[in-house]
């Protein structure tokens, strides 16, 4: 049976972990074909020469193999009532289209995750703010008392940009609302929109606000996701606040062993712009599908829906699930607890907003955040190019 994705590495070393034990259990075999475009070599494949599972990076990639009619439906292929039991509705929603169920959340990224460091907040008497408002009047406590509040980064790479837009994401939504949003996302609402460009303006004001991001443009631009974690935990603290996926617990841990999670090092959720739409959060994941409909290819997927083939791999760290029926006492600390509560106990979840954009836009959004990082005044014109091209890749 084939699966074909783009892990590698860790990831795919611990994907080997979690089928070893279904090869072991049922006598069968997992051919893994890793992709660096796992929508590209799906269209290229035949029904013949292709997957029979493939693990796609976003839910972009699923709506548009659902459309094509190059996936099978989950809903003929696994036991519905145990998903529905196992899995809160929200997620079942997020994996269909047009009213057929098509996509397993197996591996799931947080996206509204803040990280510090407890014992500094502790230290300076300040409290995790729960709002935006909260959030900037932190940032000037610390500013008076001779802090840095913010690292931020765009990462490297041909992807540079993308934590940027991945920020805009989180004010769009906790300032606009779910319904905002999506329109926005769909491209039935312009960039320009008043409260779509009110959240540009207001992640601009805080990136330019003297004082509050370590090093300046200069230091957005050059420094990498896996390094802007680094500034919290330095002695003294070089900045206090850092705004990453909760994959940056990755980072911590291998770059910074000796701290303690949930003591040294741990989150708060991103504080919403509008407190009506607190506990609203953006998301990545991994969504795994069936391309061929075979028995060995269900029999594999209902193994993966399951909570035993997901305790393997979060053993292991790195993974997060979104399954009911996985304990939270799995997870091998407080902090990989606290990420999966999170993420289950949402009122709202959304895709990050890029990567339910069609690849082109989204490569743009990412080139005009590097230019407005050096440039703020040229919003309006990457906000007027960014709505043509939205338009136009309907």
């Amino acid at each position: 049976m084939r699966v074909l994705g783009m892990w590698s590495g860790p990831e795919l070393q611990s994907f080997q972990a979690v089928q070893s034990v279904w090869e072991r259990q049922t006598g069968a075999t997992v051919d893994w074909q890793g992709s660096d475009d796992v929508a590209a070599d799906l269209q290229r494949s035949s029904a013949r020469s292709g997957p029979d599972i493939a693990v796609l990076p976003n839910l972009r990639v699923l709506q548009e193999l659902a459309d094509a009619g190059r996936l099978v439906p989950l809903d003929r292929a696994l036991d519905v009532t145990q998903l529905r039991h196992d899995y809160p509705a929200i997620w079942l929603a997020l994996g269909s289209r047009a009213g057929k169920h098509y996509g397993l959340f197996y591996k799931v990224t947080d996206k509204s995750t803040v990280w510090y460091a407890p014992t500094s907040f502790t230290a300076n008497g300040w409290s995790v703010p729960s709002t935006w408002h909260d959030l900037l009047s932190l940032a000037d406590r610390m500013v008076a008392a001779g802090h840095t509040p913010f690292s931020v980064v765009s990462a490297s790479g041909q992807a540079s940009g993308w934590p940027l837009t991945d920020w805009v994401s989180e004010i769009v939504l906790t300032g606009c609302g779910p319904d905002v949003y999506d329109r926005w996302v769909s491209a039935r609402l312009p960039w320009t929109d008043p409260c779509v460009r009110k959240s540009f303006v207001m992640l601009l004001d805080l990136l330019h606000h003297d004082g509050y991001v370590l090093g300046g443009a200069d230091a957005v631009l050059s420094t990498s996701d896996e390094q802007g974690a680094d500034p919290l935990y330095a002695r003294p603290p070089k900045a206090e606040m850092y705004y990453m996926a909760s994959f940056a617990q990755g980072f911590i841990t291998s770059r910074l062993p000796d701290l303690r999670p949930g003591r040294d090092y741990g989150f708060f959720p991103f504080p919403a712009v509008n407190p009506e739409w607190r506990g609203s959060i953006t998301v990545g994941a991994d969504v795994v599908v069936m391309t061929r409909d075979t028995p060995a290819a269900r029999a594999f997927l209902s193994y993966l829906a399951g909570a035993p083939a997901q305790e393997v791999w979060i053993r292991r760290g790195g993974f997060t699930s979104v399954a009911r029926s996985v304990p939270t006492d799995t997870y091998p600390d407080p902090v990989a607890r606290e990420v999966a509560t999170h993420l289950s106990t949402a009122r709202a979840t959304r895709f990050s907003a890029g990567d339910m954009m069609p690849a082109t836009l989204q490569r743009a959004w990412w080139r005009g955040m590097l230019r407005l990082v050096r440039d703020p005044g040229a919003l309006d014109s990457v906000l007027g190019s960014l709505t043509r091209l939205a338009r136009s890749a309907r």
